[in-house]
C-alpha cells in the first residue's frame, strides 16, 4: 500500500515521503494513528508541492553522504587516551570518542550509532572501524596514543 507519511517516522521515513508499506502495518498502525494518508490521486494533487520539495531533500541528503564517504573513507582519526604501565587503556574508546574525534580532525558530523565496532579497543595502536553513511559503509583507521602526562 503507497501511503503518504504526516510525520517523520524513525526508521522509516520522514514527513511527506512516499512509501510502500504493508497493509497490515498501514492499517494497523500509520492510519489510526494519523501518521500516514492513502495515496490517492486527490492526495497527490493536494500535497504535490511539499512532495517535490522532500524529493529535492533526499536528492541533497543523498549528494552530501557520497561527499562525507569519499571525505573520509580510508582516513585516520587520532585519539589520545589514560594508558597504564602495562600499556592497556584505563577505558575503552567508544564510538562517540571516535565521533567527537572525526568531528575535530576532519569537520565531519558522524553519529556515534553509525560507527561500528568491530572488537573494544582496549589497547594503543591502529584499529580499523566501519562508518556507516547512508547506504555505503566506510573503512577507516583509528589511532590510539598514550596521552601526555601533565607536568
Amino acid at each position: 500500500m503507497e501511503v503518504l507519511l504526516l510525520t517523520d517516522i524513525l526508521g522509516i521515513g520522514k514527513k511527506n515521503d512516499l512509501i510502500i508499506v504493508k497493509s497490515g502495518f498501514a492499517l494497523n498502525f500509520l492510519l489510526p494513528g494519523r501518521k500516514a494518508l492513502v495515496v490517492t490521486p486527490n492526495v497527490r494533487k493536494r500535497y504535490a508541492e511539499q512532495i517535490k520539495v522532500r524529493a529535492l531533500e533526499r536528492e541533497k541528503e543523498r549528494e552530501m553522504q557520497s561527499s562525507l564517504s569519499s571525505a573520509l573513507g580510508g582516513k585516520t582519526v587520532h585519539i589520545a587516551a589514560k594508558v597504564s604501565t602495562a600499556g592497556k587503556l584505563y577505558a575503552a574508546v567508544t564510538a562517540s570518542a571516535i565521533a567527537e574525534a572525526i568531528k575535530k580532525e576532519h569537520s565531519a558530523t558522524i553519529a556515534a550509532d553509525a560507527i561500528v565496532i568491530q572488537n573494544p579497543i582496549k589497547a594503543i595502536g591502529m584499529h580499523s572501524v566501519e562508518l556507516t553513511v547512508g547506504t555505503q559503509t566506510i573503512k577507516m583507521s583509528v589511532e590510539i596514543r598514550a596521552e601526555e602526562a601533565a607536568k
